[in-house]
């Protein structure tokens, strides 16, 4: 009886700690939009530079522990090297995107990443998805469509030179963040976050700088740098560096899929952003979007009971065999 109680409370708090790590990536992501908005107001529009910080200080801060470590490398480089190319290209992509389309879009297209991220961690991870996860994925996405009607229904909808264009770059970036994202829970099961912080950005500060002198060189020259655009760069840098070492944790205790749809709360923080620090007003649909997508996380981080019996049975047999499953590992999201 004890030990079903511990093991309550462990899964209790687990699915707590998921939902608490999504909702600080989520919210660090939102900053970063705000510091990127407050760039591009100055003029300064290179998300490939900033970019290039962030995989910078990853690559010198856990590059430098790997170096002391000294631990056996447990992943194949080509690995760390497509995840990086994904992300970076998926970050680029969806910047751009906003060039030419509405935001309204941006947010409404970005959750393709969504059902990619089910299809993908369902054929490579073998991960199980029931009723109870679909049902709360479907409500998450009901909350943002209510944030996009929102949006219409107070008239903020700003158009774009070529709708799209930059549709079309949108679907193709979350398509590439839902490729880095269940990527990224692979190799975080099967080596360990040192090692991938480490080589996702060596190889993504690499990736970034052939990308700067493509596109951006010219940009880089025309800025008048002023120790404000320099903070900002900063911060921008700073803020990534925690998303991303904040990543792995979530992607072991919940998976890709969970942290996806954590980042659909990204714009309601944005909405209380404005609210508060900024005393803006919004239309009253947003509060109701907030509270459907909270619903919907915490719906999809319920366990179901067959769901948990099938875990306290694999966990026996595991005991048994004295050796850890790899289809234990990969069934963390069911």
């Amino acid at each position: 009886m004890c030990l079903n109680l511990e093991e309550i409370k462990t899964k209790k708090k687990l699915t707590f700690i998921g939902l608490g790590l999504g909702q600080i990536i989520s919210l660090l992501c939102t900053c970063n939009v705000f510091t990127s908005s407050e760039l591009a107001r100055k003029g300064i529009n290179v998300p490939t530079t900033q970019s290039f910080l962030t995989y910078t200080l990853l690559a010198i801060v856990y590059g430098g522990i790997m170096l002391y470590k000294r631990p056996t490398i447990k992943g194949k480089w080509y690995h760390y090297f497509f995840l990086a190319l994904a992300d970076v290209e998926g970050n680029f992509l969806v910047v751009k995107a906003n060039q030419y389309t509405s935001m309204t879009s941006v947010m409404l297209l970005d959750c393709w990443a969504i059902p990619c991220v089910l299809v993908l961690t369902w054929v490579f991870l073998k991960t199980r998805y029931r009723l109870m996860k679909i049902s709360g994925v479907v409500v998450c996405i009901l909350g943002v469509i209510m944030v996009v009607f929102s949006d219409v229904h107070a008239g903020s909808r700003p158009g774009g030179s070529n709708p799209v264009k930059g549709d079309i770059l949108v679907v193709a970036g979350a398509t590439l963040y839902a490729v880095s994202n269940t990527t990224e829970e692979f190799l975080v099961k099967n080596a360990n976050t040192v090692e991938l912080m480490t080589f996702m950005g060596f190889f993504g500060a690499i990736i970034s700088a052939i990308q700067i002198c493509i596109f951006e060189r010219g940009e880089l020259r025309a800025i008048d740098w002023s120790a404000e655009s320099a903070f900002l760069f900063l911060r921008f840098a700073v803020s990534m560096f925690l998303f991303y070492s904040l990543l792995p944790v979530l992607l072991k205790t919940s998976g890709s899929a969970m942290f996806t749809l954590s980042l659909l709360t990204s714009d309601m923080w944005a909405v209380l952003i404005r609210i508060f620090a900024y005393h803006e007003k919004v239309d009253w649909l947003y509060y109701l979007a907030f509270a459907t997508t909270a619903i919907g996380l915490i719906i999809y981080s319920v366990k179901e009971k067959d769901e948990e019996d099938q875990e306290d049975e694999q966990r026996k047999l595991l005991d048994e065999e004295g050796r850890v499953s790899p289809i234990a590992t990969s069934t963390g999201e069911s």
